[in-house]
């Protein structure tokens, strides 16, 4: 076996003819966001279906009446936004020092979540609706509009890059001087750079539309995502489990609604069969915020809109 093989086999390292792809800015933002989620969270997750029959057809009565375009996805993320009122330590960040096995939960004033946008290019990212506690069902409506507008008009990677500073910044501080000097090397140099040092000194011209700013893309409180509302086209595959954002503690998501052949009992008490709306839940927390029992409020809070969906006008 001559030496360049035996070195290729020894690092496993690429073969000849195969083809090489470098993460770019956004997915080495989220594979750090995702890595260090498995190596310092301890996630538990739950799936469920539910039966959305009155809520959808409460909400397609009432997008007919209202003086403005509503989603389905916004009602089900006002719907979890007045769960975490009922469930406040679920919508926090936690810092824990695994060498001294101390911690502390921060529960957070405002609730900004994370909501994952598909860009034009096909991939995935996150935006931070802020600020959502009191705002109403035509304000958040609004708000994410503004935001999924904002999102085409932007240039994600300086927004990143901004953010990706500041990170830097806490590392030194930290003393992780080598990490931050690491990542800001393959930042600017060598293959896997996301932008050359002259790019970064050019000021590009903004469009006078609405653009996302820094504080846009950074870490929400909580995560909300739409699973049937990022694969259209897919809409028998629904998550299972989906890893928390560090260092949120709790993810709700929703899949696609879909009609299906369900058993249930009717106003007579007998067992009957008929088609119902079914949307999967599913949710993922941070078992060391505690147990289910911290989940149950705001389960339950959202149970109250499933089985009184006329609440959607009040909001």
């Amino acid at each position: 076996m001559k030496l360049k093989q035996y070195m290729r086999l020894a690092f496993n390292s690429p073969a000849e003819g195969d083809e090489i792809e470098y993460f770019n800015l956004k997915k080495r933002c989220a594979g750090y966001i995702f890595t260090k989620t498995q190596n310092d969270t301890v996630g538990a997750s739950c799936f469920y279906e539910v039966d959305v029959t009155e809520l959808w057809n409460e909400y397609k009565a009432y997008k007919q009446e209202a003086d403005f375009d509503l989603s389905f996805n916004v009602v089900m993320m006002k719907a979890l936004i007045e769960g975490l009122k009922a469930a406040p330590r679920l919508n926090a960040h936690l810092d824990f020092n695994k060498k001294s096995t101390t911690g502390r939960l921060i529960i957070k004033k405002h609730i900004d979540i994370s909501m994952p946008v598909r860009l034009e290019n096909g991939e995935t990212f996150t935006v931070k609706v802020r600020e959502t506690e009191n705002k109403s069902l035509k304000a958040l409506q609004a708000q994410v509009d503004f935001l999924l507008k904002a999102t085409k008009n932007s240039d994600i990677d300086r927004l990143l890059l901004d953010n990706l500073s500041y990170r830097l910044t806490g590392f030194a501080l930290k003393g992780k001087l080598i990490t931050s000097l690491m990542q800001l090397f393959t930042g600017f140099f060598g293959k896997n750079k996301v932008m050359s040092v002259s790019d970064l000194f050019k000021k590009k011209k903004l469009p006078k539309k609405a653009t996302l700013v820094p504080q846009d893309v950074n870490e929400g409180t909580v995560c909300f995502t739409n699973w049937g509302m990022l694969n259209e086209k897919f809409t028998p595959a629904n998550v299972g489990y989906a890893p928390l954002l560090y260092p949120q503690v709790f993810l709700y998501g929703i899949g696609t609604v879909s009609d299906r052949e369900y058993a249930f009992r009717n106003e007579r008490g007998e067992v009957d069969i008929g088609v119902k709306k079914i949307m999967p839940v599913h949710f993922t927390f941070d078992h060391r915020i505690g147990a289910l029992d911290d989940v149950m409020p705001l389960l339950r809070k959202i149970e109250e809109v499933f089985e009184n969906p006329e609440i959607i006008r009040e909001w």
